[in-house]
């Protein structure tokens, strides 16, 4: 009896708590805080152009799906400002956030950045169209089949805006005609070094739709860089314009507006004052006497023999390949190279 109660008290003796040390810190304590609701305590909504140019620092996202809310909400924002009103940011500062986008790997990306190009103002287009130029043609180069097809899309759009600008901007006449030979398998010496094999448009179930957007393409580039130009005014209006400026003029003839500066954006950017020195397929063609004397020497011949193939292909590769055949019709014979 005794030893049980003995083993019992020293039980008890492991529950009793022990007394505290001298260093002994006392944690019991409870900490409390505030929680906001929302993050800024401003009830302001952000401005349009400060959204705009959020959406635009988020371009160079790593998700595609990013990429392309971001181009909507910029093609919508465009849409849907004011008539006669400025855009958010200019040109010049949107369009380095989207020509590398011209080669991005998503096809949702570069379907929405055509959209958002085509909102943006023609005139805007005109003093930067050269800025396109050089991804357009990488695109038109590239490794993956839609990336082409994409850039020849961009390339019909631009044409169409500021076609008189492109193909007389520096390097926007031989090079782009390089690559048009390139992505259609006509090569010449200058254009197999852009590509040695001709450049396929992807799956054969396509029944060359991409092939006949090239032709297309290739014959809005050819009118606009040598199409004939619009026909000179009757000889009676002539002769009433010339009596007109004797009056306003004299003693200075009709050819006064001839010497006037163009109003052209950098009129003087043909000297390449500033710049480093072109070759031949980075110097501008401004005139289409000019154009026309370089397409005869180096292209014309490989164009007149790919057409030919094309129309022999038939369908609707046969019928897009026409256009091209009228605008060399058009063009004539290069009697100008004298």
């Amino acid at each position: 009896m005794g030893s049980s109660q003995k083993k019992k008290k020293e039980k008890q003796k492991d529950f009793q708590a022990k007394a505290k040390p001298t260093n002994f810190t006392d944690t019991s304590f409870k900490s409390k805080g505030i929680v906001l609701s929302q993050q800024s305590l401003s009830t302001n909504a952000p401005s349009s152009s400060s959204q705009f140019s959020h959406h635009l620092s988020l371009l160079s996202s790593k998700s595609d799906t990013q990429r392309k809310e971001s181009l909507a909400h910029l093609t919508t924002s465009i849409l849907s400002r004011p008539i006669d009103t400025a855009l958010p940011q200019p040109v010049s500062a949107i369009l380095p956030k989207l020509v590398p986008l011209l080669l991005d790997a998503s096809n949702s990306v570069r379907a929405q950045l055509l959209k958002f190009l085509k909102s943006l103002p023609p005139a805007d287009i005109d003093a930067h169209a050269a800025q396109l130029l050089p991804y357009i043609r990488a695109g038109m180069t590239h490794l993956a089949a839609d990336i082409r097809l994409s850039a020849v899309e961009v390339l019909g759009w631009l044409v169409d805006t500021a076609g008189s600008e492109i193909v007389a901007c520096a390097g926007g006449w031989i090079k782009t005609l390089n690559c048009f030979l390139s992505l259609l398998g006509w090569h010449t010496e200058e254009s197999a070094k852009w590509s040695s094999n001709r450049s396929s448009f992807g799956k054969a179930g396509s029944e060359g739709r991409p092939m006949v957007k090239a032709l297309q393409v290739l014959a809005e580039f050819l009118r606009a860089g040598i199409g004939k130009e619009e026909e000179e005014t009757d000889t009676d209006e002539l002769q009433n314009n010339h009596i007109l400026s004797d009056q306003l003029y004299f003693p200075l003839d009709l050819s006064v507006q001839q010497n006037m500066i163009p109003n052209r954006p950098a009129p003087y950017a043909y000297l390449n004052l500033f710049g480093q020195p072109r070759d031949a397929e980075s110097e501008m063609y401004e005139s289409r006497e000019d154009r026309l004397r370089v397409f005869a020497d180096k292209f014309r011949r490989a164009v007149e023999r790919g057409v030919e193939n094309a129309r022999k292909e038939g369908g609707e590769v046969g019928r897009a390949s026409a256009g091209v055949s009228k605008v060399l019709r058009d063009a004539g014979p290069v009697s100008v190279m004298a």
